[in-house]
């Protein structure tokens, strides 16, 4: 086997725990399972997911060299993926009231969940950077073929994020549709989710 195996029972026990631990991915997930049930908590989950393969990819080719040959490539990340954070918190409060009745059930749509589950992990340069910092920590290079080590470790990593966020975000989409269907409470949703992607915006764009 490419990984030692000492080392990847260290992965394991570590990513699971670093997944379980409440964090930007699981929060907005949380909140995409809200406002759209189920389907669009899971969806959300594939979108983050599928930017964690990516992460992986930037990881082994070493974009870490990049960040720290142009420190500003690393601000430029950071600042786009809070302003889209921010973008998607004030959209979500302002349909608290615009939105017929109709569409506020619906909340977001299976593709936007996805895709915004996509462009919220991929420009968040932390998330690149941690890749980046943790996946070679469990690397051997004595073994060769880091390349393969890279993606069975990533593979681990993906899979542990789509059961964890997934598992949360089917959760809140079952707890979401519940309140959906009392009006009060289907603006509290929106506000609610509104406030999380605006404070994840703002964190991450005052994060150094």
């Amino acid at each position: 086997m490419p990984v030692d195996q000492n080392l990847l029972l260290a992965f394991i026990a570590t990513t699971f725990i670093a997944m379980i631990t409440p964090g930007p991915d699981m929060l907005f997930v949380l909140g995409c399972g809200m406002r759209g049930g189920p389907r669009a908590g899971l969806l959300a989950t594939a979108g983050v997911a599928t930017s964690e393969a990516i992460h992986v990819a930037v990881a082994a080719a070493g974009l870490a060299a990049l960040f720290a040959a142009v420190p500003v490539a690393f601000t430029v990340v950071r600042v786009l993926g809070a302003g889209y954070l921010i973008y998607l918190g004030v959209q979500a409060i302002r349909r608290r009231s615009s939105l017929p009745s109709e569409e506020a059930q619906v909340g977001v749509s299976g593709r936007k969940a996805y895709l915004s589950g996509l462009f919220t992990n991929l420009l968040n340069p932390k998330m690149v950077t941690f890749t980046i910092a943790f996946l070679p920590l469990f690397i051997d290079p004595s073994r060769g073929q880091i390349w393969l080590q890279f993606v069975i470790l990533g593979a681990i990593m993906i899979a542990f994020e789509f059961l964890v966020d997934g598992a949360v975000g089917v959760l809140a989409g079952r707890i979401g549709g519940w309140l959906r269907r009392r009006h009060a409470a289907r603006r509290r949703i929106e506000v609610a989710t509104g406030g999380i992607f605006i404070g994840l915006g703002v964190r991450l764009a005052v994060q150094h």
